[in-house]
């Protein structure tokens, strides 16, 4: 059994031990990748791993568990024992990781006025019942109990978000009550006001910056004695969608890391960044939505899919200056491969097979993604315009985040983000504001004139709403209920009558690929390839407009034509020997005939 200790220094065993992590989620890497991954950590010299743990993809609903594959926690902590290194675990309900509503689970947004990340007692309630499954699989693995884990967190940059001391006082007494024994950490920005809304007095408070270690260690030591630590040293930076360009890291963080190895301690964040697989990218909400994109490459030390940088070896530099760096044999061999141009087989609509895809549920009122049980992806509502003659204009109101409207199977108009505040005016083509609603148009200001829609009667009314990943930060967390949470409203009045379509596209093998489609509306398209020799590649979509690609049944992840990324990445290990199956879900009605899996990656 060992012991890590926190005095005027971190404590290993009763020797000063130099604290030097990299940050690898385990979630966002295939399980076969692990130890390539641990490996090339211990290769630059890190002595230890840090990893969050997301709640969400451990009880996807509540109370179903899963710790198995790419949620295997214990096995990862395992490997990282195996090859030498200790372990920073950060079991925080609330991870932010850019990560879908910063792991918080969906399902809590089902309940009403459910608040977050506060002694609010319903979710303090589903917080201990969590921890009732997590922590007897962690606990066991504690370097007291002969396991690498030398620390934990207590929540996560907490003072970003609030000031519930008592809050975090909770969180703190479920760890122990539940048999925790290792040194608690917090970590928070390093500004005054983070600090002191994060501290949490007996626990040991950390920083997170990317730049200026002397400045931000001086004021972290207002709030702490030594041993100073950075928790995360963010050497790169994530994208979101249409941001330009992949986000770079600041040029002068080799220096920024001796600094921090000269006065205390460190974890990298990002040592390696990896994949958003699935729907589970997070969002930030500041003046408008930004999603985040499917690659989790973030500048880190080693690509998305693991290859080296010119960062890693100046940091391995670095390192060899404050601590031995051992000789490590990679015992994983990865190839990349390009396997060419795919054309499409087959294709077929959405609407052609929403009663295969779906169960649906009918109310007077739409019903929002949550409380139809549903956490990720896209939902339909779909009705009848029964009464309404035309429409002039069109209102969602409470709605999340992007909604491609459809007349009669035509495309009306798609909204996004601000937009679903305002009113479409079909008259003139133009979204007004909530508060310009009411406001005329003054006299002489030239508007576009455009005729109403027109419609048979019972026509039918669609709109495909997209969750486009959960905000991970701040205060819009509590208001992230995806789809339609209140009303549509049409020319003046209110439409009631709804079926909804709940689309988290976790069977697209039940896909029938022999209904048919129509041009322009939402389809789906399979290609086939075979595989003789697996290894990593990069599908490229060229020519698409917006969606989501299943590779054998695996979503790789979002795609959209505004970037900055173009490619998805594909791990060799989700190929298979022989026939491969790719189906791309496009909302837009924007397609090609054909895809290309090429051998390198293209972000931006």
């Amino acid at each position: 059994m060992g012991k890590f200790e926190i005095k005027d220094d971190f404590y290993l065993n009763g020797e000063p031990f130099k604290v030097i992590s990299g940050s690898i989620h385990y979630f966002r890497i295939v399980p076969e990748y692990w130890r390539d991954r641990l490996e090339k950590l211990k290769a630059m010299g890190c002595n230890t791993v840090e990893t969050y743990i997301a709640w969400n993809v451990h009880e996807p609903n509540k109370g179903e568990f899963h710790f198995e594959g790419r949620y295997d926690l214990v096995s990862f902590i395992r490997l990282a024992q195996e090859l030498g290194l200790y372990v920073i675990i950060r079991p925080s309900p609330y991870i932010c990781a850019e990560w879908e509503m910063g792991g918080l689970p969906a399902w809590l947004l089902k309940e009403d006025n459910m608040k977050l990340r506060a002694c609010y007692e319903p979710f303090l309630k589903h917080v201990r019942e969590y921890y009732d499954v997590l922590m007897p699989l962690i606990t066991p693995l504690q370097i007291t109990k002969g396991g690498p884990v030398i620390m934990m967190q207590v929540e996560n940059e907490y003072g970003y978000y609030g000031d519930d001391t008592r809050y975090l006082e909770a969180i703190r007494d479920m760890m122990l009550d539940r048999g925790v024994e290792v040194p608690l950490i917090t970590s928070d920005g390093p500004f005054d006001e983070s600090l002191s809304c994060g501290e949490l007095p007996g626990t040991k408070m950390t920083g997170n910056f990317g730049s200026r270690t002397r400045e931000r260690f001086a004021v972290l030591s207002r709030y702490t004695d030594k041993p100073l630590m950075c928790a995360e040293f963010w050497v790169g930076w994530f994208d979101h969608w249409g941001n330009g360009g992949h986000m770079k890291g600041n040029p002068d963080a080799p220096q920024d890391l001796d600094d921090m190895l000269e006065m205390g301690h460190v974890n990298i964040y990002m040592f390696i960044g990896g994949t958003n697989f699935g729907f589970m990218n997070g969002s930030n909400y500041y003046d408008e939505l930004t999603p985040d994109v499917t690659s989790y490459d973030y500048d880190a030390l080693l690509t998305e899919a693991g290859d080296f940088t010119p960062k890693y070896e100046a940091f391995q530099k670095v390192i060899q200056k404050h601590a031995p760096v051992p000789k490590v044999t990679l015992t994983t061999q990865i190839k990349k491969k390009a396997y060419g141009k795919l054309t499409v087989v087959s294709k077929t609509g959405l609407f052609e097979n929403l009663q295969n895809l779906s169960t649906p549920i009918e109310d007077t009122f739409p019903v929002c993604m949550e409380k139809c049980g549903q956490n990720y992806g896209y939902i339909l509502y779909h009705s009848r315009l029964a009464k309404e003659k035309n429409i002039e204009r069109i209102r969602l109101w409470g709605a999340n985040d992007r909604a491609n409207i459809f007349v009669d199977k035509k495309p009306l108009v798609t909204l996004y983000d601000r937009e679903l505040t305002g009113e479409y005016d079909v008259l003139t083509g133009r979204v007004k504001k909530a508060e310009d609603i009411n406001v005329k148009a003054e006299d002489g200001e030239e508007q576009e004139k455009r005729e109403p829609v027109t419609f048979e009667p019972n026509a039918p009314l669609d709109i495909l709403m997209e969750n486009m990943g959960r905000v991970n930060f701040g205060p819009m967390m509590a208001h992230q209920r995806k789809g339609i949470d209140d009303c549509v409203q049409i020319n003046g009045h209110m439409h009631y009558l709804w079926t909804m379509y709940p689309l988290p596209l976790d069977n697209v093998e039940k896909v029938d690929f022999t209904k048919g489609y129509t041009d322009n509306l939402p389809t789906f398209c399979r290609f086939t390839f075979e595989v003789e020799e697996k290894g990593d590649t990069f599908l490229d979509l060229e020519g698409w407009g917006k969606g989501c690609v299943f590779l054998n049944g695996f979503n790789l992840g979002r795609f959209w034509e505004i970037g900055p990324q173009k490619r998805l990445y594909i791990p060799a290990p989700l190929l298979k020997t022989g026939e491969n199956e790719l189906i791309i879900f496009e909302t837009e009605g924007k397609t090609v005939d054909y895809v290309t899996l090429m051998d390198e990656p293209d972000i931006g």
